[in-house]
């Protein structure tokens, strides 16, 4: 107290500011901004209880002028003095829930449309891709088959023409263009440009009738003949890569949704992981079947570090139910039971966890025959804990009314923030305890029916003193009762196990 006396003798409970006074009622001053503050020209102890200048120079601030009036300084101070014992805390991120967790973001393994976020690079064996051309041509995207079906055609009828006009000038029918004595390979053949127009008649086969080739002329017979063959070649190699990439299934599942969010909650008294499929077409997908995968990164028991591990997640294939009957939308549940790899969530785990689920429907298009697969992803802040799907079936007149309005939407109920490993084994005390309750009571009654059964003795014994022996009837009814369980081989009775 001596220290904080000789600092400030006239007011020892406020921190002075460099003031400079303009008047009585109203003063200008210069305040340091809050640059100032964070610099310490003041420091507080906590442990000493008082205040101690120190003598540090600090960077000069730039001053704001700020005209207020003297009780408006007063608090000013005593809330920059509270200021430096006061700890800033980073504002952090909350959960859905109100959990306050780090910011993350995970990569897709598979996106929410279905496409597998993963690229090969540094593959060497490339000439593996030319060993199935066909299938090649069929993956490639529609620019790049465009090109080459129009490259195909462009090429061969080039190569022709170009060999047409090459026999043409071998044999000198350029030279004898207007002799009329002379038979040319083709008539009408004057250049490279009719060349490669009689290219393209062979291979189309068109036939205007003004270019044709003559009998006087072997090598172009040979020539036609080979033109012929793999112009017909190319035709159906280009046309069935079109039509196969016309037909394919992929766009069949842009028409089969998946909901945006997954769904834990509790169903038959089990906690289950759930989301909703449906289609949106009328034709519907034949022997629609559902898989589900856990992608997630562990380590094995020796180190081996496995990334983006696969583990299967089981809709139903022990029971049947993950063959689906898709005609209208569906809950797709997961029990998670013992062999589930949620067995050991939480509610508060869940924010924490990092991983994704894949969930496949495949089946066959009714239209086409065609095998189509459907693919979509949840990551673990999609997964909804406490939530429900909202009913989006209502019964019209002769007829079920779907409303696809409702297909993403979800409300709460009340669901155990706790695992499904404790909850199973809630379950089983509570099972346990009733179990050994109603054992002891059985375990009660033939002592209960023996004490009834001494009791008319010791009656006896006091209507000889004069006592009243009210009580006779009802101990001999329980003496009718145990003699009918002795003769049934068993003291207790149906009506014991009925109170039970």
């Amino acid at each position: 107290m001596a220290l904080e006396n000789t600092v400030f003798p006239s007011r020892p409970d406020s921190l002075s500011l460099p003031v400079e006074e303009k008047g009585e009622g109203e003063e200008e001053v210069e305040v340091a901004t809050e640059a100032t503050a964070s610099t310490g020209v003041f420091n507080l102890s906590e442990e000493l209880g008082h205040v101690v200048t120190t003598e540090t120079a600090p960077s000069p601030p730039p001053l704001v002028k700020v005209r207020r009036s003297f009780q408006n300084k007063l608090a000013e101070r005593e809330a920059t003095a509270g200021q430096h014992r006061k700890k800033i805390v980073p504002e952090k991120e909350r959960g859905r829930f109100g959990w306050v967790r780090a910011r993350r973001k995970r990569q897709r393994y598979v996106e929410k449309n279905g496409r597998c976020n993963v690229q090969h690079g540094n593959m060497r064996e490339t000439y593996r891709y030319l060993t199935d051309i066909f299938t090649t041509l069929v993956d490639l995207n529609w620019r790049c088959s465009l090109f080459v079906f129009v490259m195909a055609y462009a090429v061969t009828w080039l190569f022709f023409g170009a060999i047409w006009y090459l026999i043409a000038y071998c044999r000198g029918d350029l030279d004898h263009l207007e002799d009329e004595t002379w038979t040319p390979c083709v008539n009408n053949v004057n250049g490279f440009i009719s060349a490669f127009l009689f290219s393209i008649e062979t291979e189309t086969t068109i036939g205007y009738g003004h270019r044709v080739i003559t009998d006087q002329c072997p090598v172009g017979t040979m020539l036609l003949l080979l033109q012929a063959i793999l112009g017909s070649m190319v035709n159906a190699f280009m046309v069935g890569c079109m039509f196969v990439k016309i037909s394919q299934p992929n766009k069949r599942a842009e028409t089969l949704v998946f909901s945006k969010h997954a769904v834990i909650s509790l169903r038959d008294d089990k906690l289950c992981l759930m989301f909703r499929v449906g289609d949106l077409r009328s034709s519907h997908i034949v022997g629609a079947n559902m898989r589900a995968k856990l992608i997630k990164s562990k380590q094995t028991q020796e180190g081996e570090f496995i990334p983006l591990d696969q583990t299967d997640i089981s809709v139903g294939f022990e029971t049947g139910d993950d063959r689906l009957f898709l005609v209208s939308p569906l809950v797709i549940s997961h029990e998670i039971d013992a062999h589930s790899p949620f067995w050991d969530m939480t509610q508060s785990q869940l924010e924490k966890e990092d991983f994704e689920i894949v969930v496949i429907l495949e089946g066959m298009v009714e239209a086409t025959g065609m095998t189509c697969q459907a693919r979509s992803s949840y990551l673990a802040e999609e997964v909804m804990w406490g939530h429900r799907f909202s009913p989006m079936m209502s019964l019209a007149e002769g007829f079920f009314d779907i409303d696809y309005g409702a297909f993403h939407h979800t409300f709460e109920v009340d669901t155990p923030s706790c695992s499904a490993r404790e909850l199973s084994l809630a379950a089983a005390r509570l099972d346990a305890h009733l179990y050994w309750s109603i054992s002891s009571r059985l375990d009660e009654e033939p002592t209960l029916t023996n004490q009834a059964a001494k009791q008319p003795d010791s009656c006896s014994a006091n209507s000889k003193v004069g006592e009243p022996t009210f009580i006779v009837g009802e101990m001999t009814d329980i003496q009718e009762q145990s003699g009918l369980g002795e003769l049934n081989g068993s003291v207790a009775t149906d009506q014991s196990e009925s109170e039970a």
